[in-house]
Order: structure tokens, then sequence, then C-alpha cells
């Protein structure tokens, strides 16, 4: 059986990368069929710490294939990556094509799929922000709706998809990222010296990051979760902001580029620093997804800078709060957080097992079991 595996965003190789990982051990215990996996690579992210990085440091599988599909336009980007993803399918002649999340890529690997009749897999299907104006929202509403087979890592996911009429082959799995998780948090601890080489203490400074589309194409709420940061950031707690490169532009742009104060702006991590900046901070405040989920996975309160999540057990269960773009919102939302009793914790996302159900799963629905 083979699948090639659409990939091109940073959360999308760590997303990956467990599942891959289930492939390797599947074909050295499996005294039966092996699963041949194609790594494709559109390059939606291509700087080093946003990209190659994860390959370097994580010993993920290289990607048989590079696109080398950078920057550009939605329409532009997803086009370009529609035609070469369908090139690729063409010579591989899969039995599946596998995606993952919302972005340019997901969509694209998923519509080459389905026009040449090829079944797709869509892992962290079901997510819904009920907010159209999000490219990721159209992205992931599509995808779901061209899908075979749909892994959801919530209940929520599955609700979602069954009030859209979209009920078979519909599976609640747990997340990869937690799966992801961890196993790479021991390696975290070991391996990464951030907090030394940052002068940082445990519990002594806030993190943040800001890449959304809606937050660094506004420049009003650009300018308002900034003007946050500085009023939230202090002597005895700095806040550490990695920046995106499209933040970096605009952020560029709007004149404001630049450390302030206590805010600390530093170039996009690895991903075992990232999780030990998490894993030690006091408060996260993110309009990433997955750092959402990553903070959860941590145990950190977290600040959400949009008006709604995909991740409602989060903020259900109190450890996540909706800040919006607002300056006084963002810091009451911080208050909420900071004092947040960080005692109750619940398995939302599985217990670290997705991965292996999801290629279980696969290989029963092709032998039709």
């Amino acid at each position: 059986m083979k699948i090639v595996t659409v990939i091109g965003a940073r959360p999308q190789f760590i997303k990956a990368f467990p599942v891959s990982r289930a492939i390797e051990r599947h074909n050295s215990e499996a005294s039966h069929q092996e699963i041949i996996e194609v790594l494709l690579h559109t390059g939606q992210h291509y700087d080093y710490n946003m990209s190659q990085i994860f390959f370097d440091q994580l010993n993920i599988p290289r990607p048989q294939y590079h696109l080398d599909i950078q920057s550009g336009r939605h329409g532009e980007m997803t086009g370009a990556m529609l035609s070469k993803i369908e090139s690729v399918l063409l010579q591989e002649e899969p039995d599946w094509v596998m995606v993952y999340g919302d972005t340019n890529s997901t969509l694209a690997g998923g519509l080459a799929a389905s026009k040449l009749r090829i079944p797709v897999i869509h892992v962290e299907a079901g997510l819904r922000s009920f907010n159209r104006r999000m490219p990721e929202e159209i992205n992931r509403v599509l995808t779901d709706h061209i899908s075979t087979i749909l892994f959801c890592p919530t209940d929520a996911a599955v609700t979602n998809l069954n009030n859209e009429g979209i009920v078979e082959g519909v599976l609640k799995v747990g997340d990869v990222m937690y799966d992801a998780f961890l196993f790479f948090k021991d390696l975290a601890v070991t391996n990464s010296s951030i907090l030394f080489e940052m002068g940082l203490k445990a519990r002594s400074y806030c993190l943040a990051t800001v890449h959304r589309q809606e937050n660094t194409d506004d420049i009003d709420n650009l300018q308002n979760i900034f003007a946050a940061f500085e009023q939230i950031a202090g002597s005895d707690c700095p806040l550490i902001c990695p920046v995106h490169p499209r933040t970096r532009k605009a952020l560029e742009e709007a004149g404001i580029a630049r450390s302030n104060g206590h805010v600390r702006l530093i170039p996009p991590l690895g991903y075992l620093d990232m999780i030990a900046l998490e894993s030690n901070a006091r408060v996260i405040l993110t309009d990433s997804g997955g750092v959402q989920k990553e903070a959860y996975f941590c145990r950190v309160p977290c600040v959400t800078l949009r008006e709604e999540t995909e991740w409602i057990e989060t903020i259900e269960s109190g450890w996540n709060q909706l800040g919006g773009t607002e300056c006084r919102r963002i810091r009451e939302a911080f208050e909420r957080a900071l004092y947040f009793p960080c005692s109750q914790h619940s398995g939302f996302y599985g217990g670290g097992q997705a991965s292996r159900v999801i290629l279980n799963h696969v290989i029963h629905y092709k032998l039709g079991l």
C-alpha cells in the first residue's frame, strides 16, 4: 500500500512525524503488507527555522519531493501546488493521499487527489471556527467534504461533521500533535538550552506568537496586540515573542519591528526550543491553534488573540481565554489566565496513541475489514 503524504507548513511537520513513525514501526514488525509512504513538501514554509530545522533536529524523514512553492497570494499558491501535486500523483499512483490540518497545502493536496479519484485521508478533520473570513476555515471545510476518511481529534470535531451531513468515514482518534509532544518533550528537557541562552527562569516570563493573516494584515489588530504585550511585560516577567517571517514583515511596515522594553522579539525557533519555552512559561499568548493545544499539553494557561478558536475544549475548561485583538480585552484575559488555578486537567486529546489508531484504521479500511 502506498500513501502520499502532503505537508508544507511547520505544524504539519510535527503532525506527520508520529504517523510516519508508526508506518516505520509497522514495516519493521509486520510479516504481511508493507506500507510505502512518499513525503511531498510543497514548500509553503521555506525559511530554515520554519522548515528545514525540523528535519535536521527531529530526525523527520526527508521528503522525496520538494515543490519549492513559496509565498504568494492564496489562489496563486494553491493553484501552483495543485498543478505540481497532480504531476507527482500521476507518477506515484498512490492508494491514498494523506493531508493534515487547514493550510493551502492541505486543500491543494486534497483537490489534486480527488480530481484523480484517489481517496483522501484528512488528519485533524472536523475543526471549525465558524469564521469564513479565515482562509484556514475555507481550507478545512472543503477538504473535509472531499475526504474518504476523516480522523477527528475531539468529540466536537465529530459533531461538526455530523452537523454538515458528513457521517461516513468519520472516526475520533485523538490528536497526533499530542503524540508528537509526548515523544519530544523529554528531548526538549535534555537537548534545549534556550532558557539558559536567554537568561530565563521557569515561570518568570510570558511567551507569545502572532502569525494569522487576520492579525498580520490588519494594522489595527497588530498595533493593539503589541501594545498589549508592552503593557503586560515587566522587569519581573518579560514577554518573549518568536516572530514568524510574515509577522516580521508586517511589523517592519508598521514601524514596530523591534524589541521594545521588556518585549523581546526573536527569530522563529525549532520545535525542541519551542517546547522548552512553552513548558516553562507563566502564560502563553497566541493566535496559533497548535500553540493553544501545546499550552494545554504543557499545563500552561493561554490567551488566544482571536475572537474564536477551533479548540473549544480549552476554553470551556478555563485553560484558554479568548482575548480578541483589543488591547484592554487582551490585558483582562491575561489577568484571568495569570491567576487561573492550574489543578484540573482532562485528557481531551487522547492518550498519545492517535497515530497508531490512524494507521490501523487505514490498513483495515483498505482491506475491507
